[in-house]
C-alpha cells in the first residue's frame, strides 16, 4: 500500500498565528519587565539601559542557551513577575517550534493527521468534490477538511483544494483499514465519498463500516454508475449511508427549480420530450413521476439506442401508467426524428403545454436544437442541458427564451444542507 501526504501551506496557519502571538506575548513580558526597572543578579544594568537594549536583551531569552542574564533580583514584584514569565515561556515556545519542525520534516503526515478531530473526509478529487467544497465553505469555512486521492491530482486542483477551500490533500487507497486509521475517521463529522470509481466507493465503505461499526448515518457515497446503484439498493452498504448520484441531484433541481411551475401555470396535462435518455434523462424522468403525478399526458424519449436504454431502465424503475410513453430512435439532429414525433402526437405549433429537454451528452447538439425547436415552438418551454456551467450557453438563452442549465450547476444548488451544516 502506498499513500502520501501533500503539506499545505493554509493547514500551518492556525498554528502560526498562536506562535506569533506567543512570541508577542513573551516579548513584551521581558521588555515590560525590564523597563519597570527590575534589576537581575548577572547584568543589574539592564533595567537602566535604553529601549533598544533592553528590547535586545528581551528577544535574547528565545534562545536556548544565550545571553545569561541572571535571575530577577529587585525592582517591583509586577515587574519580576512578567520577567519569570518572559524566562519561562520564551525558551519553551522556541523549543516547541524547533521540535514542531523536525517531527513535520520526519512525518508529516502522521503529525499534521494525528491532531485531526470533528473534520470532514472527502474521497476523489474531482468536479463534485469541488462543486460540494464551495457549498460546505459557504457554510462552515472552518470545519478542517481532508481530500483525499488515489493519483495525485493536477498541480493546478492542488493549488485549489489548498488555496480556495484550505483542504488538506492526502494521496492513498481508501480501502485499506491502515491508511483509513490514518485518516481518523473514527473521529471525522462527514465522510463524502465523491469518486468516479463506484465499485471501489462501495468496497471503500464496506472497510470503514467494519472499521468503525455504527458510522453508516455519517458517511455519503456517490455513485457514479446509475444502474449498479439501483443494484446495490438492497445491501448492507447502500442500506447503513446515504447513496446518491449526481444525476438525481441535477434532476431533482430541474423539475423543482423550472418544471413543475410550468406544470401549474399550464392548463390541462402536459407533453415532455426527452431528447436524450442517458442517466440525466432517466433520473429525470423518475423525477417526473415521483412529483408531477397527474400532470403529464405524453413523455416522448428519444435516443439513439432508446430501445436498449428503456429496458435497461424498465429494470431499475417501475413505469408509470398515468402517461403515455413514446419511444424514437434516432439522432436528435435528424429532421426526421422530429417530423415522426410531431405526427405521433400532433403537436401543435403553438402549443404551450409542451416542454423540451435536450439532454444528451452532446452540448453542441443541444444548444443547436434548442434554437431549433425556439424557432418552430415558440410557446415552448426549451431546456438545454450542458455539463459545466457555460456563459455563451447562458447568453444564448437569455436572447432567444431558452433555458440553460448545468448539471454541475445543478448538483451544487442542490447539495442537501444536512451535508454541510456540520
Amino acid at each position: 500500500m502506498r499513500f502520501a501526504f501533500m503539506p499545505s501551506p493554509s493547514s500551518g496557519n492556525a498554528a502560526f498565528s498562536w506562535r506569533l502571538l506567543g512570541a508577542v506575548f513573551f516579548f513584551s513580558c521581558g521588555l515590560a519587565g525590564f523597563a519597570s526597572g527590575v534589576i537581575v543578579s548577572e547584568r543589574p544594568d539592564v533595567g537602566t539601559a535604553d529601549l533598544l537594549s533592553q528590547a535586545y536583551y528581551s528577544l535574547s531569552l528565545f534562545v536556548i542557551g544565550g545571553v545569561e542574564l541572571g535571575t530577577p533580583v529587585a525592582g517591583p514584584l509586577y515587574g519580576r513577575l512578567l520577567l519569570w514569565l518572559a524566562y519561562f515561556g520564551s525558551p519553551v515556545l522556541a523549543a516547541w517550534t524547533l521540535i514542531e519542525a523536525l517531527l513535520k520534516s520526519l512525518s508529516p503526515q502522521q503529525f499534521q493527521l494525528r491532531k485531526l478531530r470533528d473534520h470532514v473526509v472527502v474521497i476523489g478529487a474531482g468536479e463534485l468534490t469541488l462543486s460540494y467544497l464551495r457549498v460546505l465553505r459557504s457554510h462552515n469555512p472552518r470545519v478542517p477538511v481532508v481530500v483525499v486521492s488515489r493519483a495525485p491530482p493536477l498541480p493546478t486542483v492542488i493549488d485549489e483544494l489548498r488555496e480556495e477551500y484550505d483542504a488538506m490533500v492526502v494521496v492513498g487507497d481508501v480501502t485499506h483499514e491502515f491508511f483509513l486509521r490514518q485518516l481518523r475517521v473514527k473521529r471525522a463529522q462527514r465522510i463524502m465519498l465523491l469518486s468516479d470509481n463506484s465499485l471501489r466507493s462501495y468496497e471503500a465503505v464496506s472497510t470503514i463500516l467494519n472499521l468503525v461499526p455504527g458510522i453508516g448515518p455519517r458517511i455519503v457515497m456517490h455513485c457514479a454508475n446509475l444502474r449498479f446503484m439501483r443494484s446495490m439498493q438492497a445491501t448492507r452498504v447502500a442500506q447503513s449511508c446515504e447513496t446518491f448520484n449526481s444525476y438525481n441531484l441535477a434532476s431533482y433541481g430541474l423539475v423543482h427549480g423550472h418544471m413543475l411551475h410550468r406544470f401549474e401555470k399550464s392548463k390541462g396535462k402536459d407533453i415532455v420530450v426527452l431528447a436524450g435518455f442517458g442517466r440525466f434523462g432517466q433520473t429525470l424522468l423518475e423525477e417526473l413521476q415521483r412529483h408531477a403525478q397527474g400532470e403529464l399526458d405524453t413523455v416522448a424519449i428519444i435516443e439513439k439506442d432508446a430501445v436498449r436504454r428503456v429496458l435497461v431502465a424498465e429494470e431499475q424503475m417501475t413505469f408509470s401508467d398515468d402517461y403515455r410513453r413514446q419511444v424514437y430512435e434516432g439522432d436528435i439532429s435528424h429532421p426526421a426524428v422530429w417530423q415522426r414525433l410531431r405526427e405521433d402526437i400532433h403537436i401543435p405549433q403553438d402549443a404551450y403545454n409542451l416542454i423540451f429537454v435536450l439532454g444528451t451528452g452532446h452540448e453542441e447538439d443541444n444548444l443547436r436544437t434548442a434554437l431549433w425547436l425556439r424557432r418552430n415552438f415558440p410557446n415552448a418551454m426549451v431546456i438545454a442541458r450542458s455539463s459545466k456551467q457555460s456563459r455563451f450557453a447562458e447568453e444564448v438563452g437569455a436572447e432567444h427564451n431558452i433555458i440553460s442549465v448545468s448539471i454541475h450547476e445543478l448538483v451544487e444548488d442542490n447539495i442537501p444542507k444536512q451535508w454541510v451544516d456540520l
